[in-house]
């Protein structure tokens, strides 16, 4: 049972000041040094690899996939914002991040420097993450497909084409928008896949409505080795929904709140943990983790429950 971070780290304030390259390696090094510290098993680079000084409040994770790719253009003609203000699914942003005109290419699109910029930062495992083909597509206007599944479709393959030349120990891609049934680019992933799936994270509140148990045919569908969920925010009887899951299919199991500054103690962690083995089997639980990212939260509490989430973990494990 491995401890891992979901994703996003909150953007140190030198970077937010001055993004430079010199001080995009330092945070990363902060990042990445303040997880070992933490005893984090398996590592994430807080999603600043794909920094966006355009747009710090989401690190990139939409505009960073989008804006490289051939059909994609960014800037919408006033006709095209108003549809887009009166699409359905779309008041969750201001205005789309970009207008799809023409076939999806990949374009630009190139994992393979931001992935450079870990080289020799560190010696333990660092995730790689992917925004998933779905939740792009809901953030897109359609000006050419007229289908949101072939827009996925367009969108994945797009993906898959530069996952596939990702070196990294587990590739994970971030789904908070899921209604449907996304193609897969994890089969292009050379390493473990993972896919995470959390219900948004927004200032502290949860953006998507669901249950966890209308997903399960879904999830044994994935072409994935294991899930990323978020838990401990959910209703406690949303595990046992989880039971119908395949058997080969492990589960990360959200056992630290970030939409709450509270930090857990390491006796409520290994409770979360300890009932998750009750209902799942203590063998499904690959990993645990926070529920998703850390971005809303500051630095300071960040660090803590990353401690509590190591502290825990082996407290259940009686280390």
């Amino acid at each position: 049972m491995k401890t891992t971070v979901v994703g996003s780290y909150p953007v140190p304030g030198w970077l937010l000041a001055q993004p430079t390259a010199p001080n995009l390696r330092d945070a990363l090094l902060v990042v990445l040094r303040t997880q070992e510290l933490a005893g984090i098993d398996v590592l994430g680079d807080g999603e600043l690899s794909r920094f966006d000084a355009s747009h710090p409040e989401t690190n990139g994770m939409i505009e960073a996939f989008v804006s490289p790719l051939e059909g994609v253009v960014r800037d919408l003609l006033p006709s095209e914002l108003d549809r887009a203000r009166s699409a359905e699914g779309m008041a969750f942003r201001a205005q789309p991040a970009g207008v799809v005109r023409g076939p999806i290419g990949r374009g630009r699109l190139d994992f393979r420097p931001e992935r450079a910029r870990l080289d020799g930062l560190s010696e333990r495992p660092v995730k790689f993450t992917v925004t998933s083909p779905y939740m792009l597509a809901k953030t897109l206007l359609d000006a050419h497909y007229g289908d949101l599944p072939a827009l996925t479709d367009a969108l994945a393959q797009a993906l898959a084409s530069a996952v596939a030349e990702v070196e990294a120990p587990v590739i994970q891609v971030d789904e908070a928008n899921l209604t449907g049934h996304p193609p897969h680019p994890l089969d292009a992933a050379r390493g473990e896949r993972a896919l995470h799936l959390c219900f948004g994270n927004y200032g502290g509140s949860t953006i998507q409505t669901g249950e966890y148990d209308s997903l399960v045919a879904f999830l044994n569908e994935l072409h994935v080795d294991h899930l990323v969920l978020e838990l401990a925010r959910r209703p406690p009887a949303e595990l046992e929904a989880l039971q119908g899951l395949r058997p080969d299919l492990g589960v990360g199991v959200g056992v630290i709140d970030i939409k709450d500054n509270e930090v857990e103690s390491s006796d409520t962690v290994a409770r979360r943990i300890a009932r998750a083995a009750e209902v799942l089997g203590v063998e499904r639980i690959h990993y645990v983790h926070p529920d998703c990212g850390f971005w809303m939260l500051p630095r300071a509490v960040a660090d803590r429950k990353m401690r509590a989430l190591v502290e825990g973990r082996d407290r259940f494990l009686g280390a």
